[in-house]
C-alpha cells in the first residue's frame, strides 16, 4: 500500500529536502521551498509490469514529419516567431510581465484560427467568462462561433471539455492556476501540480490519433523568468517571451526556444485599443520619415539584427551645455555604462570635448539596443548634435568602435547592407576589410574605413 509523505521542493532548481529550509543549498535561492505531497511506494511496486500499452516502434525514416503541418494564424509577426505558424501537435508556453499583453495576443490568435474553421478552447483560471468576453468585444470585430471559453481551475474538467468539443487549439491561461485531482492536496502553482498539468497537456498535444496544438500561459517571476521548475521549459516545444516596458506601446515577442523554427527570432507588435498590432515592416517603424530630404542634427541610422532579420534603426541624440559640476548622461534604450564608454572614446579618439555637455541618447520607437554594431552610429549621432550639422538620411553607419578608436567588424554585415539597399539607402560606412575581395552591392556605396577620425572627416569634409 502506498505511504504518503511530505517533502519540500525548491521552485527554482527542483532540489528536494524532507524539511523546510530558508535557503536552497543547491541554487542559493531564498524562500523558494514549497510543500509537496508524494507517494512513497514499496520497492515491490517497481517490479510490476506496466499496464500502459506500448506504442509501436518505427524506423526514423518512416516517421511522418509534422514540421510542415502548421496552422497559419495570419498574424504575420506571430507566425514568423513560431517558424511559419503553429505546428499541429506542438505545445507552446508564453510568458511576460503582468499587463504585457499575453491574454490579448492569445485571444487574437484564437480568433484568427477560429475564422479558418478550426475549433478553439480558451480555458482561464484567472479571469471570468465575462472578463474574457469584455476583452473580445473591445479588440475583435466579431466573435466567432468556433471559440469556446471555460472558466476553470481543474485540469481534469478541462480534459473533459477537450473530449466533448474536440478542439484544434487549446489555450491554458495560466498553468500556475490549475490543479489535477490526483496531485491533491498539493496547491495550485506548486511544482507537483504545475508539472502534472503540463505532462497531461503534453499527452493531449502529442496524441498520434488526434494531435492538437496547445498554448500555455506561464507566470513570470520578479527576476523576469518563467515561474516554476526549469523542467517546464524542457518539456514544451516553444518558449515565447513578450518584452515590454510599462510606459511603452512597443512589444517584442522573443522565441527563447523553438524546436520547429529559429531560436532567438523576434517579432514586433504595437499595443493599441484594438489589441496587439503586428509591425510587419520594422525598418519603417523604427526610423523617422522626413519629407523632401530634410536633414536633422543628432540623427543617424544603423542596422541591428533581431533573430534572422536585419532592421534599420534610428539613433537620436541631444547634446546641451551643463550648468552643474557633473554633466547628465542618459541612455533611454542604451545602458549607461555603454554610453559613458562611447563618450570617452569620442573625447579621446575623436578630439571632441564633452566634459561640460549633457548627452541624452534614445532610439526611435523605443527599440532596446543589445549589440555592438550600433556603436559607430551612436558616436556619429553625438558628433552631429555637437556640430549642429545633420547627416543625410540616406547614409547609415554599421561598426563597433574599439577603445583605440579603430572600427571593428560586426556579424552578419552583408545582410545588414542588403537591407539598407532594399530600403533605398545610398551610402553606408563600415569597417575596413569587412567583406571578401570582389564583394559588390547593387544600388548602395559601401565606404570602408579604419578609424573613427576617418569617418568624421569623411562625413564633414
Amino acid at each position: 500500500m502506498a505511504k504518503v509523505k511530505t517533502v519540500y521542493v525548491c521552485s527554482k532548481c527542483g532540489y528536494e529536502t524532507p524539511k523546510w529550509m530558508g535557503k536552497c543549498p543547491d541554487c542559493a535561492a531564498w524562500n523558494t521551498f514549497e510543500e509537496t505531497i508524494v507517494d512513497n511506494r514499496s520497492s515491490s511496486s517497481s517490479l510490476k509490469v506496466s499496464s500502459t500499452p506500448r506504442k509501436p516502434v518505427q524506423k526514423l525514416s518512416e516517421v511522418t514529419s509534422s514540421k510542415s503541418d502548421r496552422i497559419i494564424t495570419g498574424i504575420n509577426e506571430f507566425d514568423r516567431v513560431m517558424g511559419g505558424g503553429i505546428v499541429k501537435d506542438s505545445i507552446t508556453i508564453i510568458t511576460a510581465r503582468p499587463g504585457a499583453g499575453k491574454s490579448t495576443l492569445l485571444l487574437q490568435v484564437a480568433d484568427s484560427i477560429a475564422q479558418k474553421g478550426k475549433k478553439v478552447v480558451y480555458a482561464s483560471g484567472e479571469e471570468s467568462d465575462s472578463q474574457i468576453k469584455n476583452r473580445a468585444d473591445r479588440i475583435l470585430d466579431e466573435i466567432h462561433d468556433n471559440i469556446w471559453v471555460v472558466q476553470e481551475t481543474s485540469m481534469d474538467n478541462v480534459i473533459d471539455v477537450v473530449k466533448d468539443i474536440d478542439p484544434d487549439l487549446l489555450i491554458i491561461d495560466s498553468i500556475q492556476t490549475f490543479t489535477m485531482e490526483a496531485s491533491l492536496p498539493a496547491r495550485a502553482g506548486s511544482p507537483t501540480q504545475t508539472m502534472e498539468c503540463a505532462n497531461e497537456l503534453l499527452r493531449i498535444a502529442k496524441d498520434s490519433k488526434r494531435p492538437r496544438a496547445v498554448i500555455i500561459v506561464g507566470q513570470m517571476t520578479k527576476s523576469d523568468e518563467l515561474a516554476g521548475l526549469r523542467a517546464l521549459e524542457h518539456l514544451v516545444d516553444t518558449v515565447l517571451i513578450i518584452e515590454a516596458d510599462s510606459d511603452e506601446q512597443l512589444r517584442g515577442l522573443l522565441s527563447s526556444k523553438n524546436r520547429f523554427g529559429s531560436t532567438g527570432e523576434m517579432g514586433f507588435f504595437q499595443m493599441s485599443e484594438k489589441g496587439m498590432v503586428s509591425i510587419d515592416n520594422p525598418s519603417e517603424f523604427f526610423m523617422t520619415k522626413r519629407e523632401g530630404g530634410e536633414i536633422v542634427s543628432g540623427s543617424t541610422l544603423t542596422v541591428i539584427k533581431e533573430g534572422s532579420r536585419a532592421i534599420i534603426t534610428e539613433i537620436e541624440s541631444l547634446v546641451s551645455k551643463t550648468f552643474t559640476p557633473y554633466p547628465t548622461r542618459i541612455g533611454e534604450t542604451l545602458g549607461k555604462d555603454k554610453l559613458n564608454t562611447l563618450i570617452s572614446i569620442l573625447e579621446q579618439r575623436g578630439s571632441i570635448n564633452l566634459y561640460d555637455k549633457n548627452v541624452i541618447i534614445k532610439t526611435t520607437g523605443g527599440m532596446r539596443i543589445r549589440e555592438q554594431a550600433i556603436n559607430l552610429a551612436v558616436i556619429m549621432s553625438i558628433v552631429s548634435s555637437v556640430k549642429q550639422k545633420g547627416i543625410d538620411s540616406n547614409i547609415a553607419f554599421i561598426a563597433d568602435v574599439g577603445l583605440t578608436g579603430e572600427l571593428k567588424k560586426v556579424p552578419s554585415l552583408e545582410s545588414r547592407v542588403k537591407e539598407l539597399a532594399r530600403m533605398g539607402f545610398k551610402k553606408v560606412y563600415v569597417p575596413k576589410d569587412s567583406f571578401a575581395k570582389g564583394t559588390k552591392f547593387s544600388g548602395i556605396e559601401v565606404v570602408a574605413l579604419k578609424t573613427l577620425n576617418e569617418v568624421i572627416y569623411n562625413v564633414y569634409k
